[in-house]
Protein backbone atom coordinates (compact mmCIF):
# COMPACT_ATOMS: atom_id res chain seq x y z
CA UNK A 1 0.00 0.00 0.00
CA UNK A 2 1.03 3.50 -1.32
CA UNK A 3 1.55 6.17 1.98
CA UNK A 4 0.82 9.83 1.84
CA UNK A 5 2.84 12.05 4.27
CA UNK A 6 -0.21 14.99 5.26
CA UNK A 7 1.19 18.63 6.94
CA UNK A 8 -0.98 19.79 8.99
CA UNK A 9 -1.31 23.54 9.27
CA UNK A 10 -2.41 25.43 6.42
CA UNK A 11 -3.23 22.23 4.80
CA UNK A 12 -5.66 20.46 7.03
CA UNK A 13 -5.85 23.27 9.87
CA UNK A 14 -6.52 26.96 8.98
CA UNK A 15 -4.25 28.29 10.96
CA UNK A 16 -3.23 31.59 8.69
CA UNK A 17 -6.39 33.47 9.75
CA UNK A 18 -5.84 32.82 13.44
CA UNK A 19 -1.97 34.40 13.40
CA UNK A 20 -3.09 37.02 11.43
CA UNK A 21 -6.02 38.04 13.93
CA UNK A 22 -2.92 37.22 16.29
CA UNK A 23 -0.55 39.26 14.72
CA UNK A 24 -2.82 42.45 13.87
CA UNK A 25 -3.81 42.38 17.92
CA UNK A 26 -0.33 42.22 19.19
CA UNK A 27 1.10 44.34 17.09
CA UNK A 28 -2.11 47.23 16.65
CA UNK A 29 -1.84 46.65 12.75
CA UNK A 30 -4.70 45.78 9.84
CA UNK A 31 -3.12 43.47 7.72
CA UNK A 32 -5.13 41.60 5.70
CA UNK A 33 -4.60 37.46 5.11
CA UNK A 34 -2.57 37.99 2.08
CA UNK A 35 -0.66 40.67 3.78
CA UNK A 36 0.78 38.61 6.13
CA UNK A 37 3.05 36.65 4.82
CA UNK A 38 5.21 34.77 7.66
CA UNK A 39 8.27 33.48 5.00
CA UNK A 40 8.74 36.73 3.61
CA UNK A 41 8.61 37.83 7.47
CA UNK A 42 11.36 35.84 8.54
CA UNK A 43 13.88 37.26 6.37
CA UNK A 44 12.46 40.95 6.45
CA UNK A 45 11.67 41.43 10.10
CA UNK A 46 12.74 38.31 11.77
CA UNK A 47 12.58 39.96 14.88
CA UNK A 48 9.30 40.33 14.38
CA UNK A 49 8.56 36.48 14.00
CA UNK A 50 10.43 36.12 16.94
CA UNK A 51 8.47 37.90 18.56
CA UNK A 52 5.22 36.69 17.58
CA UNK A 53 6.25 32.69 17.65
CA UNK A 54 6.91 33.49 21.35
CA UNK A 55 3.51 34.89 22.19
CA UNK A 56 1.89 32.05 20.44
CA UNK A 57 4.11 29.38 21.89
CA UNK A 58 3.18 30.55 25.66
CA UNK A 59 -0.54 29.46 23.98
CA UNK A 60 -0.88 25.95 24.30
CA UNK A 61 -3.98 25.96 23.22
CA UNK A 62 -3.33 27.72 19.71
CA UNK A 63 -3.45 25.05 17.78
CA UNK A 64 -6.76 23.76 19.79
CA UNK A 65 -9.49 25.65 17.73
CA UNK A 66 -8.29 26.03 14.29
CA UNK A 67 -11.04 25.41 11.38
CA UNK A 68 -10.69 22.93 9.28
CA UNK A 69 -9.45 23.37 5.52
CA UNK A 70 -12.32 22.38 3.49
CA UNK A 71 -13.08 19.08 2.17
CA UNK A 72 -9.76 17.50 3.77
CA UNK A 73 -11.56 15.56 6.11
CA UNK A 74 -13.73 13.79 3.28
CA UNK A 75 -11.02 13.48 0.90
CA UNK A 76 -8.46 12.00 3.24
CA UNK A 77 -11.65 9.35 4.63
CA UNK A 78 -11.82 8.57 0.75
CA UNK A 79 -7.60 8.39 0.44
CA UNK A 80 -7.57 5.98 3.29
CA UNK A 81 -9.38 3.50 1.61
CA UNK A 82 -6.07 3.48 -0.81
CA UNK A 83 -3.55 4.52 0.70
CA UNK A 84 -2.10 4.81 4.56
CA UNK A 85 -2.07 8.01 5.76
CA UNK A 86 0.37 9.73 8.13
CA UNK A 87 0.08 13.46 9.66
CA UNK A 88 3.01 15.04 9.60
CA UNK A 89 3.97 18.39 11.66
CA UNK A 90 7.37 20.12 11.81
CA UNK A 91 5.97 21.17 15.29
CA UNK A 92 9.44 21.31 16.52
CA UNK A 93 9.54 25.60 16.22
CA UNK A 94 6.65 25.20 18.42
CA UNK A 95 7.22 22.32 21.02
CA UNK A 96 4.62 24.08 23.30
CA UNK A 97 1.78 22.99 20.24
CA UNK A 98 2.08 19.22 20.37
CA UNK A 99 -0.54 18.22 23.04
CA UNK A 100 -3.04 21.06 21.33
CA UNK A 101 -2.24 19.47 17.83
CA UNK A 102 -2.81 16.01 19.21
CA UNK A 103 -6.13 17.16 20.33
CA UNK A 104 -7.13 18.92 17.73
CA UNK A 105 -6.42 15.83 15.19
CA UNK A 106 -8.38 13.35 17.64
CA UNK A 107 -11.33 15.75 17.22
CA UNK A 108 -11.36 15.70 13.39
CA UNK A 109 -9.31 13.25 12.23
CA UNK A 110 -10.05 10.18 14.90
CA UNK A 111 -9.89 7.93 12.41
CA UNK A 112 -5.81 8.63 11.87
CA UNK A 113 -3.99 6.11 14.37
CA UNK A 114 -1.90 7.99 16.77
CA UNK A 115 0.94 6.01 15.85
CA UNK A 116 0.15 7.37 12.12
CA UNK A 117 1.01 11.11 13.40
CA UNK A 118 4.42 12.10 13.39
CA UNK A 119 5.73 15.20 14.92
CA UNK A 120 9.04 16.11 13.40
CA UNK A 121 11.53 19.07 12.63
CA UNK A 122 13.29 18.00 9.41
CA UNK A 123 10.80 15.73 7.41
CA UNK A 124 13.03 14.38 4.96
CA UNK A 125 13.18 11.35 7.30
CA UNK A 126 9.53 10.50 6.27
CA UNK A 127 8.95 8.09 4.18
CA UNK A 128 6.33 7.86 1.62
CA UNK A 129 5.05 7.67 -1.74
CA UNK A 130 3.67 11.30 -1.63
CA UNK A 131 3.70 14.55 0.97
CA UNK A 132 1.33 17.09 0.65
CA UNK A 133 2.68 20.71 2.04
CA UNK A 134 2.25 23.92 1.91
CA UNK A 135 6.28 24.50 2.69
CA UNK A 136 8.16 23.39 -0.21
CA UNK A 137 11.42 23.18 1.90
CA UNK A 138 10.27 20.14 3.68
CA UNK A 139 10.47 18.44 0.15
CA UNK A 140 14.36 18.92 0.18
CA UNK A 141 15.27 15.13 0.77
CA UNK A 142 11.72 13.68 0.54
CA UNK A 143 12.02 10.27 -0.83
CA UNK A 144 8.94 10.33 -2.62
CA UNK A 145 7.08 12.98 -4.56
CA UNK A 146 6.35 16.39 -2.97
CA UNK A 147 2.59 17.93 -3.96
CA UNK A 148 2.28 21.38 -2.98
CA UNK A 149 -0.55 22.59 -1.59
CA UNK A 150 -1.34 26.17 -2.64
CA UNK A 151 -0.93 29.16 -0.17
CA UNK A 152 -0.27 33.44 -0.79
CA UNK A 153 3.59 32.37 1.00
CA UNK A 154 4.29 29.72 -2.02
CA UNK A 155 2.74 31.87 -4.67
CA UNK A 156 6.36 32.57 -6.15
CA UNK A 157 7.24 28.53 -5.76
CA UNK A 158 7.83 26.52 -8.79
CA UNK A 159 9.29 22.91 -9.88
CA UNK A 160 6.24 20.76 -8.07
CA UNK A 161 3.08 19.15 -8.52
CA UNK A 162 0.74 22.25 -7.29
CA UNK A 163 -2.91 21.61 -5.68
CA UNK A 164 -4.85 24.46 -4.17
CA UNK A 165 -7.92 22.67 -2.48
CA UNK A 166 -8.76 19.08 -1.78
CA UNK A 167 -10.86 18.30 -4.77
CA UNK A 168 -8.02 18.58 -6.49
CA UNK A 169 -6.03 16.62 -4.28
CA UNK A 170 -9.30 13.98 -4.64
CA UNK A 171 -8.78 14.22 -8.54
CA UNK A 172 -5.04 13.84 -8.67
CA UNK A 173 -4.74 10.17 -6.06
CA UNK A 174 -8.20 9.07 -6.43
Amino acid sequence: MKRIAIDMDEVIADFHPKMVATFNRHFSLELTHSELNLFSLSREKPEMLQEIFSLVSEDVDFFGDLPVIADSQRVIEALSRRYEIFITTAAMQMPTSFNAKFRWLNTHFPAIKPSNIVFCGNKSIINADYMIDDNAHNFEGFCGEGILYSAPHNAEVTGYRRVKNWQEIENLLL
